[in-house]
């Protein structure tokens, strides 16, 4: 007995919707949404790289991803800004009206917010992560 294998439910690697601009090169997978309202633009450069779940959400002006960036699974990004050339965005990140600069690494579960008034409001503020930084070093490791 032949068991074909499992079939993906799409084979379009994202959910597109409104003004949206994607360099042939840019790497989007599987379960991604980008919808650019009306009167919204959503750019991605050349060598962008989306992971798995993630949603761009054009509101309100011009959304970009610069070439080279690389946003991991589940990250939400939602309003206006530019996500800046060669910047890591960690996995369950979310940008909210705002900008992340060229070549920076954002922390995964970060909040990077230019939306609400942290003055007001303690608990977006103790939550907040805005512009974390992660520095990667290695060490040597023994396999036995």
């Amino acid at each position: 007995m032949h068991i074909s294998p499992l079939q993906p439910i799409s084979t379009s690697p994202a959910c597109v919707s409104g003004d949206v601009t994607i360099d042939p090169s840019a790497a989007i997978a599987l379960g991604v949404l980008i919808q650019a309202d009306p009167n919204s633009k959503i750019i991605i450069a050349a060598g962008v790289c989306i992971g798995m779940g993630s949603i761009i959400h054009a509101q309100g002006g011009k959304l970009e991803i610069a070439s080279g960036a690389n946003l991991g699974a589940g990250v939400l990004i939602l309003g206006q800004g530019k996500i800046g050339e060669n910047s890591c965005i960690g996995s369950l990140t979310t940008v909210l009206n705002n900008s992340v600069a060229a070549g920076q690494v954002v922390a995964p579960g970060s909040l990077i917010d230019g939306i609400s008034d942290r003055q007001t409001d303690p608990h977006i503020q103790a939550n907040a992560m805005t512009n974390s930084q992660v520095e990667v070093t290695s060490s040597p490791e023994t396999v036995v």
